[in-house]
């Protein structure tokens, strides 16, 4: 079984910072891509940034060139960074991992709240 655990979600204003992170425990191996996801109330769950096991990243229009998503690999843990946050940007974000044999985790989400 694998577990993912988010944490680093809040209450930040507009322009400020946070960092989100997600820890992968349990039988964990052959992770192949990892990935942030929101949904906002009334809205489907959207990506916002993927990275690959090579270190390739995307990220949605809407967040580039304000977040930045990296990987530890050896923590098997992926970060968020979010710089000049926006309203826009409140959401609960969902950690994603794709596993090489075919399986997807996700974790259980964190609450991001930008006020104006």
């Amino acid at each position: 079984q694998v577990q993912l655990v988010e944490s680093g979600g809040g209450l930040v204003e507009t322009g400020g910072s946070l960092r989100l992170s997600c820890a992968a425990s349990g039988r964990v191996f052959r992770i192949r891509d990892m990935g942030w996801y929101r949904q906002a109330p009334g809205k489907q769950r959207e990506l916002v940034a993927h990275i690959t096991s090579g270190g390739t990243t995307n990220y949605a229009d809407s967040v580039k060139g304000r977040f930045t998503i990296s990987r530890d690999n050896a923590q098997n843990t992926v970060y968020l960074q979010m710089d000049s946050l926006k309203p826009e940007d409140t959401a609960v974000y969902y950690c994603n991992l794709e596993m090489a044999y075919g399986a997807n985790y996700w974790g259980q989400g964190t609450q991001v709240t930008v006020s104006s």
